[in-house]
């Protein structure tokens, strides 16, 4: 008796032990998996913001809450069952649905460095009273909701990459994990970049040193909500560009990504214990430009079709 409690003991003690691998195994592929994405979870950092500015300080958060809920939505009810089933029984088709990702990515990058360099800003609607106040918000948040799609959608696929070889449960287990630890990532740091002025603020009522820093924060802030704004920009035309150039080279069309590629490593091997960032960097602004070209070339044809049709008129 005692003998086959110690072996059925024995059968526990495996059992834990192999279930506390399987975690640390998840654990561990989650992590790779959120590390690979971490380019692309910097340039959502970033691009959110700036749909919040301008708004009441005290709409901020319960407008980043929508944001980060719909990004949720995003990527655990849509993006999620869509690419394991397109992983499963159409792998092909991943790339180019990326692909389209990258060319609104682009657009949408495009369009804002247009109307900053025009100084022209789209009317959205005749009616100016309709797109203010809790319509404006609404608009605002389902703007950076499709946004946050595609930008989700990057995110997932990276990290599915990472764990193809795992079996379909547990590779939907991790995306999991992956899609919850980045959302509550990224809009938890989105959550306080647009709540430090009010951090600030609360400081500046104190004395001496935290009360000087406090002001100084306060004054700090319209820049770096600016500068992020701009960054935003930035990289939705960098992550589209680098979309689409992989895009190309996993279609075959190697030419293009190849080039970036060798004068990426060209420079990170020419440049020391500095070449990792600049070899990055290299590759970063060759995607920006090929993000910046296709979206001139769509914010152009969506700027000449509405002429087109007020002519036909």
């Amino acid at each position: 008796m005692s003998g086959g409690l110690a072996a059925l003991l024995d059968d526990i003690a495996a059992l834990a032990k192999a279930a506390a691998a399987s975690v640390d195994d998840v654990a561990a592929a989650a992590g790779r998996a959120s590390a690979k994405a971490s380019g692309v979870v910097i340039d959502d950092a970033a691009v959110t913001p700036r749909y919040v500015t301008g708004f009441s300080p005290s709409r901020e958060l319960p407008m980043i809450k929508n944001i980060a809920v719909g990004s949720l939505r995003n990527k655990l009810i849509f993006i999620l069952p869509a690419i394991l089933l397109l992983s499963e029984f159409l792998p092909w088709l991943l790339t180019p649905l990326l692909m389209v990702g990258g060319v609104y990515l682009s657009y949408e990058g495009a369009e804002k460095l247009w109307e900053k360099v025009s100084g022209h800003t789209p009317v959205v609607t005749d009616d100016p009273v309709a797109t203010s106040g809790t319509d404006h918000e609404k608009v605002m948040t389902a703007s950076a909701i499709r946004t946050d799609f595609i930008l989700s959608a990057e995110i997932m696929v990276i990290a599915l990459n990472e764990v193809t070889h795992e079996p379909l449960g547990w590779r939907a287990f991790i995306l999991v994990i992956v899609g919850l630890l980045i959302t509550v990532g990224v809009y938890g740091v989105v959550a306080l970049i647009v709540k430090m002025d009010d951090i600030g603020l609360a400081l500046a009522r104190g004395e001496g040193f935290r009360a000087r820093f406090g002001e100084g924060l306060v004054k700090a802030m319209p820049t770096v909500l600016a500068v992020l704004s701009n960054v935003g920009m930035i990289a939705m035309l960098w992550v589209g560009g680098h979309i689409l150039l992989v895009g190309v080279a996993e279609l075959g069309w190697q030419a293009p990504y190849g080039f970036v590629h060798h004068l990426e490593e060209g420079v990170a091997h020419a440049t020391g214990a500095f070449g990792g960032f600049l070899g990055w960097l290299t590759n970063t602004f060759f995607s920006f430009l090929v993000g910046l070209a296709v979206g001139a070339v769509v914010v152009a044809v969506m700027h000449l079709i509405p002429r087109k049709q007020t002519t036909g008129h």
